[in-house]
C-alpha cells in the first residue's frame, strides 16, 4: 500500500524563489553552476552542488544549509499541507504553451519489492553514492523526485483546486510557476486515502529515490545501535516528490535521441543490411524534418537514423518473432517491442557492438532532446549517426513497471524538469510526519 503524507518543509520566502531555485543537479554543467551560484548567495546550488573536493564538498554543503536555517533564509512551515504546483511552458522545439500540474507530498521510502513505488529505468552507481553522501551530511533530501499516480476520472481535482496561491513567478527559461498550499484537513485526508491503494511510477529521480531508501535503512540502524527506538513515522522514512496524474492528457512526454560517436568503424549500408532482419528499411529525402514527420506517422515501433549523407527509417516488421532474436529474445516481452529497446538491444548492442556497459558509461553515446542539434553535430563530424525515436507513452512505461521490468536509461524525457529549491525535506529521527 502507498503511504503519502503532507509536508512540513523548510522553504525560502516566496518573493525570492525566482532567484534561488535551480534545475536538478544532474542537468547542471560547470558553466551553469557558476552562473546560478553568482546570481544569489542563497541559490540552492550552494548546497545541492557544493564546491570543493572530496569530503570537503559535503562539509561545505552542511555548513551552508545549517547557516541558512540559523539566519532565517530557510524557515519551517509547521502547518502540514500538500502543495499544488503548476508549470506553464513552451514545448521543446516550439508550439502552444502547456500547463502541467501536480502536488508536492511526502512518500514513504520503501524498496521497489514492496511495489508501492515503481521504477521504469536502470540507474548508475556513481550518482547514488554522491546523493547519499550529500543527504547524510545535510540530513535532508534537497531535491524532489517526480512521480506519477493514476486517476483517469480526475477524482482528486476538486481537492487539489482548493488552497491558496502564495507564489507566482517566471524564470529565465520562460517557464511560469505557481504554488498553492492545501491545508484543509478534509482535503488532505481525501487525497491521502484516494492514493493509498495505488502505486506511484517514478518519472524522474530514480537515483534520489534509491538514496532515500538507503538512508531510511541506515538511519534506522543508527537509532537502534544508539539504543533509541525508531519512530514509526520519523522524517527519515520519507522522501518528497511532485506527484502528477499520469492519465492527464496535458502530461506530455518527449523523446530523447541518441548520437553515436567514436565507434572504430561505422557504415550505414552495413547497418541497413543487418537491420533488415527485423526492420522494414526506407530511405527518406527532405532532411531531418521530413524524417521526423514520417517517424511520427508510424503506427509500429520505429527508429530514424541520420548520417552526413542519408536519412533512413527503420520500422519493426510485423512478421518477426522477437523472442527468437539473440539479444531482444532475452528481454521480457513487454519491453522488447518498445522503440528504445529495439534501438539499444537490437541495433546498438547487436549490430554496432556497443555493450550495455558502454551504453551505461556513455562511452559512445550522447543523449539529446533537440534532433536539429544532433544533426548539426553529425554534419560537423562530431557524431557518426543520430538515432531518433518517438516518445514512449506513459501508459507503456507504467505497464512495463507494473510487470516488474525496467527500460534502458533515458527512456523518457518529461519536460520541464522539477526544479530544486522549492522545498527541503529534513531527515530527523525525532520529528514525525503527518
Amino acid at each position: 500500500m502507498l503511504d503519502i503524507a503532507p509536508l512540513k518543509p523548510l522553504r525560502y520566502a516566496a518573493d525570492i524563489l525566482d532567484r534561488v531555485i535551480a534545475p536538478p543537479y544532474d542537468v547542471i554543467d560547470a558553466e551553469l553552476r557558476a552562473r546560478l551560484g553568482a546570481r544569489d548567495p542563497r541559490n540552492v546550488v550552494h548546497v545541492d552542488l557544493p564546491e570543493g573536493k572530496g569530503a570537503e564538498r559535503y562539509a561545505n554543503a552542511r555548513e551552508c544549509f545549517e547557516r541558512w536555517q540559523r539566519d532565517g533564509v530557510l524557515t519551517r512551515d509547521e502547518t502540514p499541507g500538500y502543495f499544488r504546483y503548476a508549470q506553464t511552458f513552451e514545448p521543446p522545439g516550439g508550439g502552444a504553451r502547456i500547463t502541467r500540474r501536480g502536488f508536492f507530498a511526502l512518500v514513504r521510502a520503501v524498496p521497489y519489492s514492496e511495489r508501492a513505488v515503481l521504477p521504469h529505468e536502470r540507474t548508475l552507481t556513481g550518482p547514488k553514492e554522491d546523493r547519499i553522501a550529500l543527504s547524510r551530511a545535510t540530513r535532508a533530501m534537497l531535491s524532489p523526485q517526480f512521480m506519477l499516480y493514476t486517476d483517469p476520472e480526475g477524482r482528486l481535482e476538486r481537492d487539489l483546486d482548493s488552497g491558496s496561491t502564495f507564489a507566482q513567478f517566471r524564470t529565465d527559461d520562460g517557464i511560469e510557476h505557481e504554488l498553492a498550499k492545501i491545508s484543509e484537513a478534509g482535503a488532505i485526508a481525501r487525497i491521502t486515502s484516494a492514493l493509498h491503494p495505488t502505486s506511484l511510477l517514478i518519472a524522474d529521480g530514480h537515483h534520489r529515490y534509491e538514496t532515500a531508501v538507503a538512508l531510511a535503512t541506515e538511519f534506522d540502524a543508527e537509532d537502534r545501535a544508539a539504543g533509541r527506538t525508531p519512530k514509526p513515522r520519523a522524517e527519515y522514512r520519507y522522501t518528497f516528490a511532485l506527484l502528477a496524474n499520469g492519465d492527464d492528457p496535458k502530461l506530455v512526454v518527449f523523446a530523447t535521441h541518441r548520437l553515436v560517436h567514436s565507434l572504430p568503424k561505422f557504415d550505414l549500408e552495413s547497418l541497413v543490411v543487418r537491420a533488415g532482419e527485423i526492420f522494414d528499411v526506407k530511405s527518406v529525402s527532405g532532411g531531418i524534418e521530413r524524417l521526423k514527420s514520417e517517424l511520427e506517422q508510424c503506427k509500429r515501433p520505429a527508429i530514424g537514423a541520420v548520417t552526413r549523407d542519408a536519412a533512413v527509417l527503420f520500422v519493426l516488421r510485423d512478421d518477426v518473432d522477437l523472442g527468437r532474436h539473440p539479444v531482444l529474445g532475452e528481454r521480457p516481452a513487454v519491453v522488447r517491442e518498445t522503440a528504445v529497446a529495439l534501438l539499444h538491444d537490437g541495433i546498438l548492442e547487436h549490430i554496432l557492438g556497443v555493450t550495455p556497459e558502454a551504453q551505461a558509461a556513455k562511452t559512445n553515446l550522447r543523449y539529446l532532446q533537440d534532433p536539429k542539434q544532433g544533426a548539426a553535430l553529425v554534419e560537423r563530424g562530431e557524431g557518426q549517426v543520430l538515432f531518433l525515436m518517438n516518445p514512449t507513452p506513459v501508459s507503456t512505461v507504467r505497464r512495463i513497471a507494473e510487470a516488474g521490468e525496467v527500460m534502458p536509461q533515458k527512456s523518457t524525457f518529461f519536460y520541464p524538469k522539477v526544479p530544486s529549491g522549492l522545498f527541503f525535506h529534513t531527515l530527523s529521527g525525532e520529528r514525525e510526519v503527518g
